[in-house]
């Protein structure tokens, strides 16, 4: 009887996690990361990580949020914004969240702007598709949760070139798709309950910013509206993840 040889799986490349505070983290993301078999590679540039030259050796790439602008002239701000131009040239797997999305808006000649009236989004908002973005949820075969997650008083607009998957309110861009494989959301979809938790005791101040919703609204709109946002994000990892791939096909 002819024996039969398994031949082990190649392991696979880690995707590089870009944050902004000492006690950040990647939140579900990096749970969904790992259980794909992805290690994580973080890295916090304000602490003086460096970035790689090339993302030959990663899956993709994910800037999250923080409490900085993306029009601060700090250097790790603006270092951060210049390499975004490594995913894009290179057609690699992106992915900016409110902070790394203005980031990708302003790498590519955006403006990020607060909202004309100082009103904030900090809590579960509406989220409206496009006709671009219906589009791509049959991509990926998963409609975009009704509504979102967001910790944010700036916005941006959509970068020339750029298509405009979602829409909102007081801030209209709310995900934008750049090529094949780079995208920015203005939304969090990775908060968990912990995070949500922990920020709105931690910086409850922002709570009474015009716009923004109590902490027990928010908490009460994860038990409504969180469901459908993990069921969106991990369709939404596979399509992400396999960029490459479809670029080359």
């Amino acid at each position: 009887m002819a024996s039969s040889v398994v031949t082990p799986e190649a392991p696979r490349k880690p995707v590089l996690l870009i944050l902004h505070q000492e006690q950040s983290t990647p939140g579900r993301l990096g749970r969904l990361f790992q259980e794909r078999g992805h290690p994580l590679d973080i890295r916090r540039p304000r602490f003086g990580d460096p970035l790689p030259e090339t993302l030959e050796h990663h899956a993709g790439a994910v800037i999250f949020g923080g409490p900085m602008s993306a029009n601060d002239g700090d250097d790790f701000v603006r270092r951060e914004i210049d390499w975004i131009q490594v995913p894009l040239r290179e057609q690699r797997p992106f992915l900016g969240l409110c902070l790394g999305a203005q980031m990708l808006a302003k790498c590519l000649g955006a403006p990020v702007r607060a909202h004309p009236e100082g009103r904030a989004e900090i809590g579960y908002y509406p989220l409206l598709p496009t006709e671009a973005g219906r589009d791509f949820a049959g991509e990926i075969g998963q409609p975009w949760p009704s509504h979102v997650y967001h910790w944010h008083r700036e916005g941006f607009s959509c970068p020339a070139g750029a298509d405009t998957l979602a829409t909102g309110d007081d801030f209209p861009t709310q995900a934008i798709r750049v090529g094949p494989a780079a995208f920015g959301l203005q939304f969090h979809p990775e908060v968990t309950h912990a995070m949500i938790c922990r920020w709105t005791v931690r910086a409850a101040e922002r709570l009474r910013l015009p716009g923004a919703q109590d902490r027990a609204r928010q908490i009460e709109g994860r038990f409504m509206h969180d469901g459908r946002v993990a069921a969106w994000l991990d369709a939404f990892l596979d399509h992400w993840l396999s960029g490459p791939a479809r670029a080359a096909a």
